[in-house]
């Protein structure tokens, strides 16, 4: 595992990327759930029902993928982080901000998490109460 060909440290860099990606998306989707359950709590008609069906479909499958690519692309994250990332990072003289990037993505995970959770129940509740 020491040795990383060009092609293969493609491949980890576009994975990373691609991982670092899901990771702000998975949070971003949580506020645009958010932000859609009020919307629709603040008023919403039929037409705003049928809307919020087809938005929230949308949203949750996205939040699905990219919960998705975090775990699968954890994984050669994991193993080839400290040949590839750690050994850039102390080689550039990044540490701090290597780790505070990987502490900001375990916040958006968490907060993408909690943003789901809190308000996919709320919109089981409307979808439950409107039988969409």
């Amino acid at each position: 595992m020491n040795e990383i060909g060009p092609g293969f440290g493609v491949f980890l860099m576009m994975s990373n990327f691609f991982h670092d990606v899901a990771t702000a998306l998975l949070a971003a989707s949580g506020v645009v759930l958010g932000l859609i359950v009020a919307r629709y709590e603040a008023g919403g008609d039929e037409p705003a029902r049928k809307y919020f069906a087809r938005v929230y479909a949308g949203t949750a499958s996205l939040a699905r993928f990219t919960l998705f690519w975090i775990l699968l692309g954890g994984i050669p994250r994991t193993l080839y982080f400290r040949t590839f990332e750690w050994k850039n990072a102390v080689d550039h003289s990044q540490v701090p901000a290597l780790i505070i990037k990987h502490i900001l993505a375990l916040v958006f995970v968490g907060i993408g998490a909690w943003l789901w959770k809190t308000y996919s129940q709320r919109a089981a509740v409307i979808m439950d109460d409107n039988q969409v």
